[in-house]
């Protein structure tokens, strides 16, 4: 049954109070009935609400829960990129001392300034002059550590990207982000062969001059060495390590320089009775001896059929050795003697380097010098022509130069130069990788292999206790000869291939006097 519920007149005050302070009995059981009349009220209009719809079970369904976990995770395509209201900097990355600087600046520049104009940030940061604007970058790279002021932010919200490394490095060629060759599967390694430091084999030479000026040393086309001992010559067979005594010259001469001829069994002697002899080794039999110089003949080199010759009268003479008239030019260009010769690949240019300190390269058809060249301080020794560039010419100075030269020999213009800081006595190109392998004098004594076009020092050969005067490659172009002043012959496998092969066998361990050349 329900009840209806009306409001109550209000009473006089007075009744009013004294109603609130001491309620009656009656008063407060209608109070109490009329509030659980409301609350029951209540609960019933509650439960017709609930059972107005369906009921949910407290388990989320399965299609339910799926859209749920779409909706938080969304693919990384669909994702939106959290943008920030505001800009923090980021102090890991800042440079405080720079930012400092380049807050400051502006004011300190303006202070200094006896005018009342106020300064532009153009003014302030361009220097006078080109010599202040050096200085000024200088001082910034030595003091800060940086020389790009202008580039430099004052506040730093994010990192830098990584700069790029060298790709000739260590980690440029493992970066694949700033390597050009990151697509390519392969990479060549930075080292790709294993140099030994210590020769295979070692020769004893006695009595092999020590004298700067003079080549006594020539490997053939027939794998078979050519070293002069005083008044004699000694071949030595690397096939079969058979040693002959090819001549030998009377009284006090001396054998001055030794060549090979490019192909063939012909051997060219110069000696210091000024004259040139021509050998048949496979016979033992003197050819023929040709004339024309009147002092020591010190530099050989063959171009086909053409033997030129250098010598200390300072004059270059090309023999043609088919006919009986030899003698087809005479140069004349150097002012002491001629202590370095050496025919260009191709056959199209000669290069000559004398006492005088100068470089000459000749034309083949031509008698006066196309370049003479005149930067080295000392004498000329040591020509090398690049194999794979035939422009290319490397010469080395004596003990007052020290440096070895680059040169282009078709303008004549100077390459690149490098100082060696000992005697250059001869020096010699790899055919197969990009090097350039010297041998020096005093005071380091030692071969130095040469990384082209950078001239860095890949590798020093130590071993000789005396200044090493002369280079050789055997027919391989592999195993390379020194000859010493100490009276030694010394082989290295400088260009050799790292990977040996496991059945192959160590040469036997040698002394400094394992065996003699004679």
């Amino acid at each position: 049954m329900a009840t209806t519920l009306t409001p109550a007149r209000t009473p006089p005050r007075s009744l009013s109070r004294s109603l609130t302070n001491k309620p009656t009995p009656a008063t407060a059981k209608d109070q109490a009935k009329t509030k659980k009349q409301v609350n029951a009220a209540a609960e019933m209009e509650l439960l017709l609400q609930m059972t107005a719809g369906p009921l949910e079970s407290s388990v989320i369904p399965r299609w339910k829960r799926k859209k749920k976990v779409e909706a938080v995770s969304p693919s990384p395509a669909k994702r939106k990129k959290i943008t920030n209201d505001r800009f923090i900097p980021n102090r890991s990355a800042m440079d405080m001392k720079v930012s400092s600087l380049k807050v400051t600046a502006p004011f300190e520049a303006k202070a200094a300034q006896p005018s009342v104009t106020t300064p532009t940030p153009a003014s302030i940061a361009a220097p006078d002059s080109p010599s202040q604007q050096t200085f000024q970058t200088c001082l910034a790279k030595s003091l800060l550590g940086t020389s790009d002021l202008e580039g430099h932010r004052i506040l730093t919200f994010k990192d830098k990207p990584p700069a790029a490394d060298d790709p000739a490095s260590f980690k440029g060629a493992l970066n694949v982000m700033y390597n050009k060759r990151a697509t390519s599967s392969k990479i060549k390694p930075l080292l790709t062969r294993h140099i030994p430091s210590a020769p295979t084999k070692v020769l004893d030479a006695p009595e092999l001059m020590d004298d700067y000026y003079l080549n006594l040393l020539s490997w053939g086309k027939n794998n078979v060495l050519a070293v002069a001992l005083g008044a004699s010559l000694y071949l030595w067979n690397a096939a079969t390590g058979a040693i002959d005594e090819l001549m030998a010259l009377d009284g006090d001469e001396y054998i001055s320089s030794v060549s090979w001829i490019q192909e063939g069994n012909t051997l060219a002697v110069g000696s210091s009775d000024a004259t040139v002899q021509l050998w048949d080794t496979t016979n033992a039999k003197l050819l023929r001896t040709l004339n024309g110089h009147s002092a020591r003949v010190g530099a050989l080199s063959w171009n086909r059929h053409v033997l030129s010759s250098g010598s200390r009268d300072t004059s270059i003479i090309h023999h043609d050795v088919r006919v009986a008239s030899h003698i087809v030019a005479t140069l004349n260009s150097h002012e002491q003697e001629v202590c370095g010769l050496r025919w260009s690949p191709d056959g199209t240019k000669l290069a000559s380097g004398g006492n005088d300190n100068a470089l000459c390269i000749w034309n083949q058809m031509q008698t006066t010098p196309m370049h003479k060249l005149t930067d080295h301080c000392a004498a000329v020794k040591a020509l090398a022509w690049c194999p794979w560039d035939r422009h290319v010419l490397a010469s080395g100075g004596g003990t007052a130069d020290r440096t070895i030269k680059l040169w282009n020999a078709q303008t004549g213009s100077l390459l690149q130069s490098t100082d060696t800081g000992s005697q250059v006595c001869a020096l010699l190109w790899s055919t197969s990788e990009k090097e350039l392998l010297s041998s020096h004098g005093y005071a380091q004594n030692e071969l130095c292999l040469w990384s082209y076009p950078a001239m860095r020092k890949v590798k020093e050969l130590t071993g000789h206790s005396a200044r090493v005067l002369h280079l050789a490659a055997g027919p391989d172009a592999t195993t390379v000869v020194s000859g010493a002043a100490d009276e030694t012959l010394r082989f290295w496998n400088i260009f050799a291939p790292a990977v040996v092969s496991s059945k192959a066998k160590a040469p036997p361990a040698t002394g400094l006097r394992a065996a003699s050349i004679r």
